[in-house]
């Protein structure tokens, strides 16, 4: 079987999904290069990820995610790269460094992109270009990440968080990432465990530009979660108080 056509939406999820992307990845990079301060550093990543930006667009564009006739299913192929690559970075001695020197308001302040996602995510539902069961109207409710994050972020000055707050949000948005990911792999063609009509399947981020939803964005809210457990069990061990105090401005800890 062949790759179905790509699927039509309005400016707004067409626009959407690959502007939030790329606001995410220059924001990320903004980010590694005022905190590390490392020109080389912040190059580095720049180009291996935009490599993986590259990459993901091209397959998408020439229709091999949405081959249904290979085996194991392409779309797989994408997710298991991801999530190593993501894992590998986040683990690695420039995520380590990243994750006990960037501000805590930035670390929690990157998830706010959430809220943006999924009111994007709902209109691409209501235009029977995505499952219903991949929004909040379905089963996914990781709005509620993006809205924390938000609130917190902007309300910086009143709201600072406890280290217990910022485990429950981790822990949480953890759950809820691990949710959405699971619900959108369920509802592949290859699964259908939502049901088999074309409007109840998750076939639209096979193609470009909504590959990027999951290669850039679920990408970056799973390291940003990776990096907020490294700081969190650095604190635990009692091995990063004081630089998870400067990191983070005033933060309380108690």
């Amino acid at each position: 079987m062949t790759a179905s056509p790509s699927p039509s939406a309005s400016l707004i999820v067409s626009l959407g999904i690959p502007g939030l992307a790329l606001g995410v990845w220059a924001l990320a990079l903004y980010g590694v290069h005022r905190t590390l301060r490392e020109s080389r550093t912040t190059v580095r990543v720049g180009l291996a990820s935009g490599a993986w930006l590259l990459y993901t667009a091209l397959i998408a564009s020439a229709g091999l995610l949405a081959r249904t006739d290979f085996k194991p299913l392409p779309m797989l192929l994408l997710f298991l790269p991801l999530v190593a690559l993501s894992v590998s970075f986040a683990f690695s001695r420039v995520g380590g460094r990243l994750a006990q020197t960037t501000p805590l308001q930035w670390l929690l302040g990157l998830h706010a992109f959430r809220l943006p996602l999924e009111l994007v995510m709902h209109e691409a539902a209501r235009e029977q270009v995505m499952p219903v069961q991949m929004t909040f109207t379905g089963w996914n409710f990781d709005i509620l990440t993006g809205l924390s994050a938000t609130i917190v972020c902007l309300g910086w000055s009143y709201l600072r968080p406890t280290r217990a707050w910022t485990l429950a949000f981790n822990v949480l948005g953890s759950l809820l990432l691990s949710a959405i990911v699971a619900i959108a792999l369920a509802s592949l063609p290859a699964f259908h465990r939502f049901g088999t009509e074309p409007e109840q399947l998750n076939t639209w981020v096979a193609y470009f530009p909504y590959v990027w939803l999951p290669a850039v964005l679920v990408a970056a809210a799973l390291i940003g979660h990776l990096l907020l457990w490294r700081r969190l069990l650095s604190i635990h061990a009692g091995v990063a108080c004081n630089t998870f105090n400067s990191a983070s401005g005033s933060t309380r800890l108690t």
